[in-house]
């Protein structure tokens, strides 16, 4: 199971150790531009990437949106407010490494004047004070630094967190990690524990017929009686 930095599958692991102790999972650690390759040549079953990603050939099952965060020196005047809007970057220089995956329509603030190859060698800059960092908040926390803040950008893009994994390796044991991931139950019907085929299924109860002595069925009603006979 391949992962991108700021995904923490530690969680799911844990319920599968739980449901599966026979079967070790092994997790491996992924630049986020490598993880579709990882699927695409086998090196992996399924991975925790983030969108977008190009689908082909990929059953991919998004999972969550990040909000995004601007990564700042501490006594940066951003570091006083709650939460910004990317109009108040206008005047900073932003950093835009190489391996972003928020798509901007446009990066807000100046264009720094490198881009970074990595989100860490993006936060070294910022560290040095040559400007400041947009990511998602789980990439901020990845790369936590005591110098360092960050705070939510509201009107800024979000990531995305799927599981992906290649459509003609769909295996059970793929399709068991699809169900920890979307919560279903270890007696969950489409789970190992799968119900009872149709064939083991008690069968419905029918309601008994009624007597054929009822009151009401034809030819069963009691005579008329005789005018002026006396019932006994």
């Amino acid at each position: 199971m391949a992962y991108v930095p700021g995904v923490t599958p530690a969680k799911w692991v844990r319920i599968w150790a739980e449901r599966m102790p026979e079967v070790p999972l092994t997790l491996v650690a992924v630049p986020a531009a490598e993880a579709v390759a990882l699927l695409r040549d086998g090196g992996a079953d399924a991975a925790f990437v983030r969108l977008p990603v190009e689908r082909d050939g990929l059953s991919v099952i998004p999972l969550y949106v990040e909000t995004t965060v601007v990564v700042v020196p501490k006594d940066h005047a951003v570091a006083a407010a709650d939460e910004i809007e990317t109009a108040d970057l206008a005047d900073d220089d932003v950093f835009h490494p190489l391996d972003d995956t928020i798509e901007w329509p446009a990066l807000p603030g100046q264009p720094a004047f490198t881009r970074p190859d990595t989100t860490a060698d993006a936060i070294q800059l910022v560290a040095s004070g040559a400007g400041l960092l947009l990511v998602p908040q789980s990439l901020a926390r990845l790369h936590h630094r005591k110098d360092l803040t960050y705070r939510p950008v509201t009107d800024a893009p979000q990531s995305q967190v799927a599981l992906a994994w290649p459509a003609d390796a769909t295996t059970d044991l793929v399709e068991e990690f699809i169900g920890i991931v979307r919560g279903r139950t270890v007696n969950s019907s489409r789970g190992r524990n799968a119900a009872a085929s149709p064939a083991q299924k008690p069968a419905r109860r029918q309601s008994p017929k009624p007597s054929q002595n009822a009151v009401g069925r034809r030819g069963t009603q009691p005579g008329r009686r005789r005018k002026g006979h006396r019932p006994r």
